[in-house]
């Protein structure tokens, strides 16, 4: 390979972590394009392509890092999600089954961006669920979610409402805390933990959890306009009788 080849392979990478993919996709193709077959480049390819919504081309890019290695783990996981944003589900589980159970030289590590994705996946099936009241179901898919991703705190936000609509209120009070442990600056997750705080009578613990929530965000408006509500209760007065 040569130098600008090793440059352009270095360049598609640095910019693929960083996220920047409209300037790594310039420097992969050109790897593509050249004939070299590095698995990982097509991964990163299928990963832009998905971002982009491209989902045709991003199950081709992934296909073809499985080509080149089989064992891939990520490319597998990332091809399962793919196709199941397709609608092709039954291809999807098949790749996705095939892809955990592999063993290749000993268990693989998950990648995180395939992490996220089945965990959102899991978290869509739950509001799935939810939408025909089948709550048991729906928190068991969202618990799923969390297993693979416990720093999800939106996805734990989201549990901890099902725990509170079901009248669960320790559990939903878990989850709120879990969700601000691993995301301190999580505004919804502090919101809605003095929510609960406050219809469970625990209004002066509410008020210092709102003012927690202002002091990392003096613009979270849930938290200012709960705040104003539980320091200065409106008074109701009872409406005049017959």
């Amino acid at each position: 390979m040569d130098e600008k080849l090793k440059q352009a392979v270095a360049l598609g990478r640095e910019h693929y972590e960083k996220r920047e993919y409209d300037k790594a996709q310039r420097y992969l193709v050109e790897v593509i394009a050249s004939g070299q077959r590095y698995p990982d480049i097509y991964n990163m390819m299928g990963v832009i392509h998905h971002d982009s919504g491209r989902l045709d081309a991003a199950r081709e890019s992934f296909a073809r890092a499985l080509d080149i290695n089989p064992t891939y783990t990520e490319a597998a996981l990332n091809l399962a999600v793919t196709l199941n944003d397709l609608g092709e589900y039954d291809k999807a589980q098949q790749v996705y089954r095939g892809a955990v159970h592999r063993d290749a030289r000993g268990r693989q590590e998950v990648d995180p961006f395939a992490k996220g994705k089945i965990a959102n996946l899991h978290a869509e099936v739950a509001h799935a669920y939810l939408e025909v009241h089948m709550h048991n179901e729906a928190i068991s898919e969202f618990r799923s979610a969390i297993r693979l991703c416990p720093q999800f705190a939106d996805i734990r936000l989201q549990l901890a409402e099902v725990y509170r609509e079901l009248g669960d209120m320790t559990a939903a009070r878990y989850e709120l805390e879990e969700s601000i442990r691993s995301r301190p600056d999580y505004g919804p997750a502090r919101v809605a933990l003095g929510v609960l705080m406050l219809v469970s009578g625990q209004r002066q613990e509410a008020i210092k959890v709102w003012q927690e929530a202002l002091r990392r965000d003096a613009d979270n408006k849930a938290a200012e306009m709960y705040l104003r509500i539980a320091q200065n209760p409106p008074v109701i007065s009872e409406p005049p009788r017959a």
